[in-house]
C-alpha cells in the first residue's frame, strides 16, 4: 500500500464513539477502544506515525477485503512498514512495529479500489501472527512513549520547533496548516514524531524513529535529520542563487548586446559578426543571380547558416562554405581588348630569341581575337630548365592584360589537390583551382600549371587523370570540385603547363594540349639574355647600381662558355650572383670604393668564380682510332656524347657499358652485326680476329642515363675506326639511327642537338636526309657556321667520317 502525507491531524486523546449509546454519558478513552486483534495492511512507500490524518489509496483486493472487514467490525486497522517489496507479502515480511490507524471515511472508486481516510492513533508490536496471508491478521501489544520529563527534553522539543519553523519559513512546499501544528503540537513525542513525518527521510531510517520509544532518543535521531536538511537546504539555496546569477547575468548581457545592436544599427556601424555575415551572404548570393542547381544549393545552404548558432562546429563549416561560394567569380568574364601589336612588344621586351615561341603566341592570340571567343586554350611549353618557360607564361598573361597564377604540380600524389576535398573531412579546402580563381577575381586568368611532366601517384589518387577534367574543353564547362560540389565553368581560363620532358606525361594529357618546344640558348643568346635581362636583375637583387660595374661581351661570352654552359641560362644567372655578392662584401669592408668601377677581366672572374668547369680542351674530340661524336636529346637540353671502343682478346662478343637503355643495346648490336657484315666484304679484320677478340663498347659520363634511337650511326663509326685504326674527320658529329641493312633513319630533337653542337664546337654534322625539312626550324643564328651533311646510307656516312677510305 502506498502511503501519502497529504493532511496532518492532532488527534485528542478521546474521540466520538459513534457505536457508543446514546444514553451512555461517560466518555470512554480511544486506547480502551482499541482490538487486540487487527487487520494489518503492508505499506510499501514509507511507515505512517502515530498522530497523522491522512488519506489512503488501497488496490490489491486482499487488502480491499481487509479494510472492508475491519470498517464493518471495529474500525481499526494496523499500518506496517514492508521490509522488501515483494509479490504476495506476508506477515513474515513486514516489519514488527507499526502503528494502528481508525478507518473515518471510505470511498468507492470505479476502478475498483477503495480511497480510505484514516486517523493513526498508537504504535503496536506484533505479538503474534493470527494470519500469515492476506487478510493478514495479528495480535498486537500497544506501546506507550517512555517520557523524561528533563531539562533536556525540553532544550530538545524548543530546538526542534525553532528549527521546523526555520525550514517552513525558507521552503515554500510548507503549507500553513503544517506550520500552525508545528506551532500548536506541545507534546515532545508527537512534534518528533510530525517532524519525521514531513521531513524527506529514506524509509529504513524513518522507521527506525517509528520503532524508538524512548522520546528523547526519538527527538535526538529527529534532531540529527533537521540538522542535514538544513545542510541540504543551504546548498540548495547555493545552487539555486548561482543559477538566478547566471540567468540575471545572462538576461542583462541579452539585453545589453540587443542595445548595443540597436545603436550600431542607428549609427550605421557593424552589428554581430553572425548577422554581419548573414547579411555580406545575402547581399552577394542575391547579386550573382544563381539559376538551376547552383541556386536551390546556395539557398538551402545559406538558410541552414541562418539557424546555426556561432558556437557549434556546424557553423564553421557552413560559413567556410558559403565563403568560398561567394568568393568565387560566378560572373561571365569581360570582353577581351588586347592589341596584337602590344603583345608582340610585350614578348619582345620581356624575351630575347625564342622566335618560333612568339611567333605561335601572337598567333594563338590572333585566332582568339578573331573569332572573339573567351574560351580558352591549353599551351604546353616543354624545354630544359632555365630557358624561360615560366616567363614565358607570364609575358601571356601581361599580353592579355589577364591577371596571371601560377602552382606546381611536381611530386603531386593527392587527386583532392586538383579537386579538392569533400566537406564531410576535417579541414576541408577546395582544389587548388577553385583557389586560384579565388584569388584572381575572375572567371577568365592565364593559370600556369608547372612540372606536369614530375605528377606521381599514390593510394590516395590520379592527379593526372583528375586534371584531364580540368583542361578538357568538352568538360570543364561544367567542373565539379568535390569541396564546392556545384558545377563551374572553367572553359574561359588561358592553361599554360610547363614540362621538362614528354615522356612521362600521360597521353591523354598530351592530346589536349599544344605543345611548343624551348629549345636552349647557344653563346650569342646567353651573352644578349645577360646584358638585357640577367644583370639588370641580379645587381637590383644584390642592392648594386648600374653605374658600379661593367662587363665586355668576351667576358659574359667567358662566364657562358666556362661556367654555364647548359641549355639554360639559370647557372649563368647564379653565377651573375655570385659575382655581385662578393663585389657587395667589397664594397661594405671597404676594399673596393663606392665609385670604383667592377670591369672584371678572366683573371679576375677565375678568382672569384674558381676555374672554369668547362674548359676548350674538354670539349670531346675524336682524336684516337675507335671513337666518334654522337648527339643525343636530354631533358636538359641537347648534349654531345663520345663513344669509344677497344678490344681484347677473348671468346668473340660485344661488352656494352655506360648505362644505355634497351633502345640503345638494341641499336649497339644492329651496329656490331652490319660491321662485321661489311667488314669481312671490304676485307677489313679477318673471321678469326673478331672469334678471338671481345670487342667493349662504351659511353662516358655513365652515371647519366642513355636511351634513345639516334646513336646507331655512331656507333658504327666507332666500331669501323677501331677495326681499320683510322681517326674520323676533326670537329664532326653525328646523329641518326642504323636499320640492318644500313639505312639511316631519322630522329627528334634536331635542334637542341645542333645547339648543344653548336656550344662544343662542333664544325659538321651529319643527318639523316629525312630530317632536313627540321633545318628549317632552326634559326639562322644557331645553323651558323656549321656544315650539315645529309644521307641515306651508311656508306654515305662512312664517307664523310673516313673521306680518305670510302
Amino acid at each position: 500500500m502506498d502511503s501519502d502525507t497529504s493532511k496532518i491531524l492532532d488527534t485528542s486523546d478521546t474521540v466520538d464513539n459513534t457505536s457508543a449509546s446514546k444514553e451512555e454519558k461517560a466518555v470512554i478513552p480511544i486506547e480502551e477502544l482499541l482490538p487486540k486483534k487487527i487487520n494489518l495492511i503492508p505499506l510499501t512507500g514509507r511507515p505512517i506515525y502515530p498522530g497523522i490524518f491522512t488519506p489512503l489509496l488501497i488496490n490489491d483486493p486482499d487488502d480491499i477485503r481487509s479494510v472492508e472487514e475491519a470498517y464493518g467490525n471495529t474500525g481499526f486497522i494496523g499500518l506496517s512498514l514492508l521490509k522488501n517489496e515483494t509479490e504476495e507479502p506476508g506477515a513474515a515480511d513486514v516489519y514488527q512495529i507499526g502503528a494502528a490507524a481508525r478507518i473515518i471515511k471510505k470511498i468507492n472508486l470505479p476502478d475498483g479500489g477503495i480511497n480510505i481516510l484514516i486517523s493513526t492513533l498508537k504504535r503496536f508490536k506484533i505479538r503474534k501472527v493470527v494470519n500469515e496471508k492476506k487478510p493478514i491478521v495479528v495480535a498486537v501489544q500497544y506501546l506507550e512513549d517512555e517520557e523524561d520529563d528533563t531539562l533536556e527534553v525540553k532544550a530538545l522539543l524548543r530546538g526542534l520547533i525553532g528549527e521546523m519553523r526555520e525550514l517552513s519559513e525558507n521552503n515554500p512546499l510548507f503549507t500553513e496548516e503544517m506550520r500552525l501544528n508545528i506551532v500548536n503540537i506541545d507534546h515532545p513525542g508527537k512534534i518528533a514524531d510530525f517532524t519525521a513525518s514531513i521531513l524527506s527521510i529514506p524509509k529504513e531510517e524513518q522507521q527506525k524513529i517509528l520503532e524508538t520509544i524512548n522520546v528523547r532518543e526519538r527527538m535526538e535521531k529527529v534532531f540529527i535529520h533537521i540538522k542535514k536538511e538544513k545542510e541540504l537546504l543551504e546548498v540548495q539555496r547555493k545552487i539555486q542563487a548561482d543559477l538566478d546569477m547566471r540567468i540575471e547575468k545572462n538576461q542583462r548581457e541579452y539585453f545589453l548586446h540587443e542595445e548595443l545592436k540597436s545603436i550600431k544599427k542607428e549609427l550605421g556601424l557593424s552589428s554581430d559578426p553572425k548577422d554581419a555575415d548573414e547579411e555580406k551572404f545575402g547581399k552577394l548570393i542575391a547579386s550573382f543571380q544563381f539559376e538551376g542547381e547552383v541556386k536551390e544549393t546556395v539557398e538551402s545552404e545559406f538558410e541552414k547558416f541562418k539557424f546555426l548558432e556561432p558556437n557549434s562546429p556546424e557553423y564553421i563549416v557552413a560559413r567556410n562554405y558559403l565563403e568560398t561560394v561567394v568568393t568565387l567569380p560566378w560572373n561571365p568574364p569581360e570582353p577581351e581588348g588586347y592589341d596584337i601589336e602590344e603583345a608582340q612588344k610585350v614578348l619582345d621586351s620581356d624575351h630575347y630569341g625564342l622566335e618560333d615561341v612568339k611567333k605561335r603566341i601572337i598567333e594563338y592570340l590572333a585566332v582568339r581575337k578573331l573569332k572573339n571567343d573567351t574560351k580558352g586554350s591549353i599551351i604546353l611549353l616543354v624545354g630544359p630548365p632555365g630557358v624561360g618557360k615560366t616567363s614565358v607564361g607570364k609575358s601571356i598573361a601581361r599580353a592579355m592584360n589577364k591577371p596571371f597564377f601560377r602552382f606546381s604540380v611536381g611530386g603531386m600524389r593527392d587527386e583532392a589537390e586538383i579537386k579538392g576535398h569533400r566537406r564531410t573531412y576535417i579541414g576541408a579546402m577546395p582544389g587548388k583551382i577553385l583557389q586560384g580563381l579565388k584569388i584572381v577575381k575572375t572567371k577568365a586568368p592565364v593559370f600556369m600549371i608547372d612540372e606536369i611532366d614530375k605528377m606521381g601517384q599514390s593510394y590516395q589518387g590520379d592527379p593526372s587523370s583528375a586534371l584531364l577534367e580540368v583542361l578538357d574543353p568538352e568538360q570543364n564547362v561544367s567542373f565539379r570540385d568535390h569541396y564546392l560540389d556545384l558545377p563551374f565553368d572553367l572553359s574561359h581560363i588561358v592553361f599554360v603547363l610547363t614540362a621538362n620532358t614528354l615522356d612521362s606525361i600521360p597521353r591523354p594529357l598530351l592530346d589536349r594540349a599544344e605543345i611548343i618546344q624551348l629549345s636552349g640558348y647557344i653563346d650569342a643568346e646567353k651573352v644578349e639574355i645577360a646584358k638585357n635581362y640577367l644583370l639588370p636583375k641580379s645587381l637590383e637583387k644584390n642592392g648594386l647600381k648600374k653605374s658600379q660595374v661593367k662587363y665586355s661581351k668576351q667576358i659574359l661570352l667567358h662566364i657562358a662558355n666556362g661556367y654555364a654552359r647548359e641549355a639554360g641560362v639559370r647557372n649563368f644567372e647564379k653565377n651573375l650572383d655570385k659575382l655581385h655578392r662578393k663585389l657587395a662584401v667589397e664594397l661594405v669592408t671597404g676594399e673596393r670604393g663606392e665609385k670604383d668601377v667592377f670591369t672584371p677581366d678572366t683573371a679576375e672572374i677565375e678568382k672569384m668564380l674558381g676555374k672554369p668547369i668547362f674548359r676548350d680542351d674538354d670539349v670531346k674530340y675524336a682524336k684516337v682510332p675507335g671513337t666518334a661524336i654522337g648527339l643525343a636529346w636530354t631533358s636538359m637540353g641537347g648534349d654531345t656524347l663520345l663513344i669509344e671502343a677497344l678490344p681484347y682478346r677473348g671468346k668473340g662478343a660485344l661488352k656494352l657499358t655506360g648505362q644505355m637503355g634497351n633502345v640503345m643495346k638494341e641499336s649497339a648490336s644492329i651496329a656490331w652485326t652490319w660491321v662485321r657484315n661489311f667488314a669481312e666484304k671490304q676485307g677489313i679484320g679477318s673471321l678469326k680476329w673478331f672469334e678471338s677478340h671481345i670487342i667493349h663498347l662504351h659511353i662516358p659520363e655513365g652515371a647519366t642515363p642513355k636511351d634513345g634511337p639516334s646513336a646507331g650511326i655512331t656507333m658504327t663509326v666507332t666500331l669501323l675506326s677501331l677495326l681499320s685504326g683510322k681517326v674520323i674527320k676533326p670537329k664532326l658529329a653525328m646523329t641518326g639511327e642504323l636499320s640492318l641493312t644500313g639505312q639511316v633513319l631519322p630522329i627528334g630533337g634536331l635542334k637542341e642537338k645542333t645547339i648543344a653542337a653548336r656550344r662544343n664546337g662542333i664544325k659538321e654534322i651529319i643527318i639523316p636526309a629525312a630530317n632536313v625539312r627540321d633545318l628549317e626550324k632552326i634559326p639562322e643564328k644557331v645553323k651558323k657556321g656549321i656544315q650539315f651533311h645529309p644521307v641515306n646510307t651508311m656508306e654515305e656516312v662512312l664517307h664523310h667520317a673516313f673521306p680518305d677510305m670510302f
